[in-house]
C-alpha cells in the first residue's frame, strides 16, 4: 500500500507538469529544397474539458508559438467529448497560428462528442477527413478519420487509400490519430506518419497492456522505409496522472536530405 501511495503521488506530480518538447528531424524523399527546414509542431490527445481548461490550453499555445512552427498539426482527441466544449476553449484554441496553417484529423473522442468537426472549420483550421491537401508545391499532408471509431461503427471502405489516392508528386505526410496500418501507408509511398492515441500507456505498467494492441506505442519507428512518430499525448485521459510517460509536444523538422558531414 505504501508503494502504491508513493507511485500515485509521483504520477500526480508528473501529470501536473507541462508537456516536454520532443524534437525530431526527418528526411523526406521528394521534399523540395525550398521546404528543407520546415518545422511542424504536433499536439495530440489534449482532452480539453473538465480536467484541462482554458488556462492550461493558453499555456500550451505559448509553448507552441515558442517553437516558431511553419505549420501546426492536431492529431485528434482535442476535446474530451462529453458535451459541447466551452466557448472560451474555442476562443483560446483560435489563437493557434502558423504560416502554413493548422491541420487537424479526428480522434475517437471527437466521435464521442457527436462528430462536430465544424468546430475546427469555424476556427479556420484545415480538417483532413480521408483526404489530402498540398501545403506547398512538393509537400502533401493527408489525413484519415480515426481508425478505431471506424471499426467500432462498422464502417467499411479503405480510408488509407482514399486519403492518398491521386495526390501530386513530392513528399507525403500521413496524419492518423491511431497508429495502425503503418505498413500499408509505407507501401503507398508516404515518407512520414504522425499518430497519437496511445498516450504511451500514460501510467506504468499499463503500457505493457496497451502495447499488446498498439505495438507502435510511443516515439520513433522505421517501418518499411517510412518514419512513424507516435506522440504520447499533450494532455491526459482521465485523472491528471502520468508515471514515467510525460506529456509531450512534438517539434519535427523536415529535411530533404541528410546534413553533410562537417569534415567533408
Amino acid at each position: 500500500m505504501l508503494v502504491g501511495v508513493v507511485l500515485s503521488a509521483i504520477a500526480l506530480l508528473q501529470g501536473l507538469r507541462p508537456p516536454v518538447i520532443e524534437k525530431y528531424e526527418v528526411i523526406l524523399s521528394g521534399l523540395p529544397d525550398a521546404m528543407d527546414g520546415t518545422v511542424l509542431v504536433v499536439l495530440s490527445d489534449m482532452h480539453l474539458g473538465s480536467q484541462l481548461g482554458e488556462r492550461w490550453l493558453a499555456a500550451r499555445i505559448v509553448q507552441v508559438k515558442a517553437q516558431q512552427p511553419d505549420l501546426v498539426v492536431l492529431l485528434g482527441d482535442i476535446f474530451e467529448g462529453h458535451g459541447p466544449p466551452e466557448d472560451q476553449l474555442i476562443a483560446t484554441l483560435k489563437q493557434l497560428s502558423a504560416p502554413y496553417g493548422i491541420w487537424v484529423v479526428s480522434g475517437n473522442h471527437e466521435f464521442y462528442g457527436g462528430g462536430k468537426m465544424s468546430l475546427f472549420e469555424e476556427a479556420s483550421f484545415k480538417l483532413l477527413s480521408n483526404q489530402w491537401a498540398e501545403v506547398r508545391p512538393g509537400l502533401v499532408l493527408a489525413g484519415v478519420d480515426d481508425l478505431t471509431a471506424g471499426r467500432r461503427n462498422g464502417q467499411g471502405g479503405d480510408p488509407i487509400s482514399q486519403a492518398l489516392v491521386g495526390r501530386p508528386q513530392g513528399a507525403t505526410i500521413l496524419l492518423s490519430h491511431t497508429p495502425w496500418q503503418a505498413e500499408r501507408v509505407a507501401k503507398s509511398g508516404a515518407g512520414l506518419m504522425l499518430c497519437g492515441h496511445t498516450h504511451g500507456g500514460q501510467i506504468w505498467p499499463f503500457d505493457y497492456l496497451v502495447r499488446s494492441r498498439y505495438p507502435l506505442l510511443e516515439g520513433r519507428y522505421e517501418v518499411d522505409g517510412m518514419t512513424v512518430i507516435v506522440c504520447r499525448g499533450t494532455g491526459t485521459w482521465g485523472p491528471r496522472m502520468r508515471l514515467w510517460r510525460p506529456s509531450e509536444i512534438l517539434r519535427v523538422t523536415l529535411r530533404g536530405k541528410a546534413k553533410k558531414n562537417l569534415s567533408e
